[in-house]
C-alpha cells in the first residue's frame, strides 16, 4: 500500500477522494450491467459481476487504510469523526452496487421488456447523481486549503444543491420504475419482490451520493 502512503503522505484528504473514485466506478458499472440484464446477456453479466466485487475491495481497502492512518482532525478543519461519516456514505454506494450485481447474476435475471427502458433511465440518472458527488468531494482539499473561504465554499454549496436536483430526479424515476413493474405484478410473481429491491437498490446509490453532499453542507454550515 505505497500508493496510499504516498497519499497520506501529501494530504489526508487524497485518499478520500480516491474511495469516492473507487465507489463512484463501482456504481458506473451497473448501467453496462443493467444493459446485460436487458439483453439476456448471463456471459456479460457475470463478468461485470466479478469486476464489480473487484471495485468494491478496491474501495474497502482504501477505506481501511483511510481509518487506519486518520490523524484526530484534519488540518484543524474536519473532525474525524465527521470524516468517518462522510467516508461510510461514500463506501455506502460501492457496497450497494455490489449488492445489485451479486442478487442480478445470482437469480440470473432478465429485465422484463416492459421495464427494461424505465430501469435504464433510473440508472443513467443515478450514475449521473453518483458522479456528480464525486465532483464535489474532489473540492474537498481546496475547500480546506481556503478554511472554507466563502467563495469556495459557495461554489461548492451550489454543487451540492445541484446534486439534490439530480437525487430527486432518480426518486420520480424509481416511482416510475415501480409503476411499471406493478402493471405487470401478475406476471412476474414472486420475481415482483426482487425487481422492486433491484429498483430501490439502484436509487439507493443516488441516495447515499445525496447524503455525501449534505454531510459536507453541514460541515460547511458549522
Amino acid at each position: 500500500m505505497s500508493l496510499i502512503g504516498n497519499l497520506f503522505g501529501t494530504s489526508p484528504i487524497r485518499p478520500m477522494q480516491q474511495h469516492m473514485k473507487a465507489a463512484v466506478t463501482c456504481a458506473k458499472e451497473i448501467l453496462p450491467f443493467v444493459e446485460a440484464m436487458g439483453a439476456g446477456d448471463m456471459e456479460a453479466m457475470a463478468r461485470l459481476r466479478v469486476e464489480v466485487v473487484r471495485l468494491e475491495h478496491e474501495a474497502d481497502e482504501i477505506k481501511h487504510q483511510i481509518r487506519s492512518h486518520l490523524p484526530k482532525r484534519l488540518f484543524m478543519a474536519i473532525e474525524r469523526r465527521d470524516t468517518l461519516e462522510i467516508l461510510d456514505m461514500q463506501d455506502s454506494i460501492a457496497d450497494v452496487a455490489q449488492d445489485i450485481a451479486e442478487l442480478a447474476d445470482m437469480r440470473r435475471m432478465t429485465t422484463p421488456e416492459p421495464l427494461h427502458e424505465p430501469l435504464v433511465a433510473l440508472t443513467r440518472r443515478v450514475v449521473e447523481t453518483c458522479v456528480q458527488a464525486e465532483k464535489i468531494i474532489d473540492e474537498l482539499d481546496e475547500l480546506i486549503e481556503t478554511g472554507f473561504g466563502p467563495r469556495e465554499s459557495a461554489r461548492v454549496d451550489e454543487k451540492i444543491t445541484q446534486l439534490g436536483l439530480l437525487e430527486s430526479e432518480t426518486d420520480k424515476l424509481a416511482e416510475a420504475a415501480q409503476r411499471v413493474l406493478f402493471g405487470i405484478e401478475d406476471e412476474l410473481g414472486i420475481g415482483t419482490y426482487f425487481w422492486y429491491k433491484m429498483i430501490n437498490s439502484i436509487a439507493d446509490m443516488a441516495d447515499y451520493a445525496e447524503k455525501v453532499g449534505n454531510r459536507l453542507r453541514l460541515l460547511i454550515a458549522s
